[in-house]
This record gives structure tokens, C-alpha cells and sequence, in this order.
């Protein structure tokens, strides 16, 4: 399986909170609800999104997003994305969760090495394990090495500040 991180971007590198205003405000975080203040899905942005979700194997999420993805997903009428998201397999990293998994098909990675679990995962057959949101996590994956592919969505707006999927510590690769 190829690890994927699948993230909505603005210009200047910001990941965080782009579905709602108080989906992170750490850090004092004040633009929350970018990507959907501004409309910037279109139709292609949503198929493109589509095929990605539809081919994927499952979902690998950090405790913060699986609890925000957890919350809205199992009970939305926004199909036919609802019911793929509740479909996929979902691995959750978290050091605080307990099992079992409230949300359908949700797993805990019980590892206490985060990285070695997904090195295991990524040995097994399958289509893609897409990481979505998780920025802390999405850190540790880019650290160990572990992303096999970026798909970026940059969206035409300038925050000014917030939490980078690419930070001063990521190694350079090339």
C-alpha cells in the first residue's frame, strides 16, 4: 500500500482548520473555514476528491481530525461522500483513544511505535492509505520517511499564518 497525504492547502502553505471556523484555533488560529468560505471546490476539485476517496484502501487520521471526522460523517446526508468516508477502513493514531472505535470501521493502531505500525501497513496489498487533515500526525509521517506520494489542493488565498504541512524541520527531499 502507498501512503498518500491528500491535504487543502492555501498559497502560502497553511493546512489548518480549511473546513470550519472553530475546527482549530490553536496558536490563535483566527482564518478557520477558508477552503469553504470561498467556495473553491469546483466541480473538477470535487470529482478529483471523489476518485481519490473511491479508490483508496482506507483512511489514515489523527486523533484530532478522527474525532472532528467522527462527529459529522456517520449521521451527514451529504452523499455520496458520507457513505464512502463511512465505508473506508480508518486507522487512528492516537496515544489517548481507547478501543473500541465509536465510528464504522475504525481501527487504533496499537503499536507503540506510530511509525513502525504504518511501515506494517504499508508492506501489506492494497490501494492507497490516504492521510487527510491529521497535520501532526501527517509530521510524523513525513519524519520517518513513510509518504510515498503528496496530493496537494492549493487554493487561492493567503492566511498569513497557521500550521504548515511542510515545516522548518521536514528533511529535504528530492
Amino acid at each position: 500500500m502507498k501512503v498518500v497525504v491528500s491535504e487543502f492547502l492555501t498559497l502560502d502553505g497553511v493546512m489548518q482548520a480549511p473546513g470550519g471556523k472553530d475546527e482549530d484555533t490553536s496558536g490563535g488560529f483566527q482564518h478557520g473555514g477558508w477552503q469553504l468560505d470561498n467556495d473553491y471546490v469546483d466541480d473538477v476539485a470535487g470529482q478529483a476528491i471523489m476518485t481519490s476517496l473511491e479508490n483508496a484502501e482506507g483512511l489514515l487520521l489523527g486523533r484530532r481530525t478522527y474525532e472532528i471526522f467522527a462527529a459529522y460523517w456517520p449521521t451527514s446526508d451529504q452523499e455520496p461522500i458520507a457513505g464512502i468516508m463511512n465505508k473506508l477502513k480508518k486507522y487512528v493514531a492516537s496515544r489517548t483513544l481507547t478501543e473500541p472505535l465509536e465510528w464504522q470501521n475504525s481501527e487504533l493502531l496499537l503499536e507503540a511505535d506510530i511509525p513502525q505500525a504504518i511501515a506494517k501497513l504499508k508492506e501489506q496489498r492494497g490501494d492507497d492509505l490516504l492521510v487527510v487533515g491529521s497535520g501532526d500526525f501527517a509530521q510524523t509521517l513525513i519524519d520517518h520517511d513513510l509518504v510515498d506520494e503528496y496530493r496537494l489542493m492549493i487554493h487561492p488565498i493567503v492566511v498569513g499564518g497557521g500550521k504548515h504541512l511542510f515545516r522548518d524541520r521536514n528533511p529535504s527531499t528530492g
